[in-house]
């Protein structure tokens, strides 16, 4: 390595130095009845209420910077020779006023089975218990809906997904939780016949103390007509440990 890349290099790790020293590594683990994934089963190859899934991953903050970045696992059936969803997100959350807002991209992979892999841009906005998102794919595929990976020549770039979520503690350690959400496939998608569909939730959460909390909510999606049952309604409970 020359004089000059080295110097560069250290710059850099001095530049960085005060993020490193005020990073913050949290993780969690989670066992739950069913794994849905914008109202939808993710584990299609049991036609049943309670499906279990385990989950778990990582965050990663850089102190007060608003710098963070993640990983999340979980176990899922619905892609051949796939057992597995790991995804990785990194971003950027900062106050605009009374608005915390995020911005950030996302990385989908089934390691058994690359025709799933998706990636998605996003920002958010809270404003006290409301919650706007939106996700936008810029991958070729979305969840390989449109066949991409089997050279369909069709693509699932600019599929969007706006979730509106609510959370708020009704009382100590209890919170509630609602949402919807709503999906807007990409063009070349729709022209499969594939139509836009809306997912919602409605739940809450007790907090058990050291970082223990239990989930429960009602979950699903309509268009059942043209999805099957991995849209249909869903009471899922999920146990939760945060480290």
């Amino acid at each position: 390595m020359s004089r000059a890349s080295l110097k560069s290099l250290a710059i850099a790790c001095v530049a960085i130095a005060p993020l490193w020293a005020h990073a913050q590594l949290t993780a969690n683990v989670s066992l739950t009845t069913n794994y849905k994934f914008r109202g939808q089963d993710q584990d299609t190859g049991r036609n049943k209420a309670v499906k279990p899934a385990l989950q778990g991953g990582f965050d990663y903050t850089f102190g007060d910077s608003g710098w963070y970045i993640g990983n999340w696992n979980s176990s899922v059936d619905w892609l051949p020779r796939n057992s597995l969803e790991t995804d990785f997100y990194g971003g950027y959350k900062f106050k605009a006023g009374e608005v915390d807002l995020d911005f950030g991209a996302l990385q989908y992979l089934y390691s058994g089975n690359s025709s799933g892999n998706t990636t998605e841009l996003y920002g958010a906005a809270t404003y006290g218990p409301f919650t706007a998102k939106y996700s936008h794919t810029v991958s070729k595929d979305y969840f390989g809906w449109a066949g991409e990976k089997a050279g369909s020549g069709l693509s699932g770039r600019n599929t969007g997904y706006l979730w509106l979520g609510f959370t708020q503690e009704v009382m100590p350690k209890v919170t509630v939780k609602a949402s919807l959400g709503f999906t807007r496939f990409a063009s070349d998608i729709k022209g499969l016949g594939v139509p836009n569909y809306m997912d919602y939730s409605v739940g809450g959460a007790y907090d058990f103390g050291d970082g223990v909390s239990l989930g429960a909510a009602v979950t699903g999606a309509n268009k059942k007509s043209y999805f099957g049952d991995v849209n249909k309604a869903r009471l899922i409970v999920t146990l939760t440990k945060t480290l």
